[in-house]
């Protein structure tokens, strides 16, 4: 790992001074350990890692597109700091910056280096100050230590810059959800799931612009997603929200009785067979009787 940081400031004092000082501090933050000298040289005797070893780039000579690209190879594939040292090398050989900071901060984030991620994100908008996705991906880093209100913030900079992402706006909702401003929440969901119906699916896309797809209250965010779904009838993914709510501890039953967009579902068989499948599911793990689905039936009425 140290020599790879040498090489790469030798790199940038020779081709672009003026980027030095960044590069600089950015490979210090890079500098953090990830895994130890002897957990790196484990990975890096792999079948996969010699596999990968001898089509990577040489730093010091090739360009920064298959610098980065060598980078997101890396990353795929579960080595993250070689990852990171092939970001910095494409840096150091011209690469786009600000996209290069936003890949190495996302790197960073499912390493769970929340506060180098968080860094790189800053610098980042601070360079770019319409950088939609760094602004998002900086959200990220707020919402994770919960500080709601700076998250709130950044995501509604992402969004008035990229109107028509649903990722903005659906983790603009997330923060309004983590907030507690439910209504908030419902607004921007509602957009998120109009510009993408799918859109809070979890899903891995493996590009640059995070997700937030968990909260501490998921049951009941999986609950109001549901009754968006419903507002817009679409039932396939009603059903499947409600399930979700329900498999996470969510009263789906009183919800379905009290919940005015939602009673339509009370005798939907689907639905009643779900509930079931799922409390004889947890009676197998708790070794107590579940209600059959007659049962059901009757009690939902």
């Amino acid at each position: 790992m140290r020599l790879h940081t040498v090489a790469l400031i030798s790199l940038l004092t020779v081709m672009c001074p003026a980027a030095y000082t960044l590069a600089q501090q950015t490979t210090q933050l890079r500098d953090a350990p990830i895994a130890s000298p002897e957990q790196r040289a484990l990975m890096h005797s792999g079948p996969e890692w010699a596999l990968i070893a001898p089509h990577l780039p040489n730093p010091e000579t090739a360009s920064a597109a298959s610098l980065e690209t060598a980078g997101d190879v890396l990353r795929a594939r579960r080595f993250p700091e070689d990852a990171l040292d092939y970001y910095g090398y494409a840096m150091a050989r011209g690469g786009d910056v600000s996209e290069l900071l936003n890949k190495m901060g996302v790197t960073r984030l499912e390493l769970r280096q929340n506060a180098m991620a968080h860094e790189m994100f800053l610098r980042t908008v601070r360079l770019h100050k319409k950088d939609a996705i760094a602004w998002n991906n900086l959200g990220v880093t707020e919402y994770v230590v919960k500080n709601y209100i700076a998250a709130i913030g950044d995501y509604k900079h992402a969004s008035k810059l990229d109107r028509k992402s649903a990722v903005y706006h659906s983790n603009l909702g997330m923060a309004y959800f983590g907030s507690r401003d439910i209504d908030g929440a419902r607004r921007q969901f509602a957009t998120a799931i109009e510009l993408d119906p799918g859109i809070m699916l979890e899903r891995d896309t493996g590009g640059t612009t995070a997700h937030i797809v968990g909260t501490e209250n998921y049951s009941e965010l999986c609950f109001e997603i549901a009754k968006l779904y419903a507002h817009e009838h679409k039932d396939a993914e009603t059903r499947l929200w409600l399930a979700k709510a329900y498999e996470n501890g969510y009263d789906v039953r009183d919800g379905l009785r009290t919940d005015v967009l939602l009673q339509a579902y009370q005798k939907d068989p689907q639905i009643l067979q779900m509930l079931n499948d799922t409390d004889q599911l947890k009676a197998k793990r708790t070794g107590t009787i579940a209600p059959s689905l007659r049962e059901t039936s009757m009690n939902l009425n």
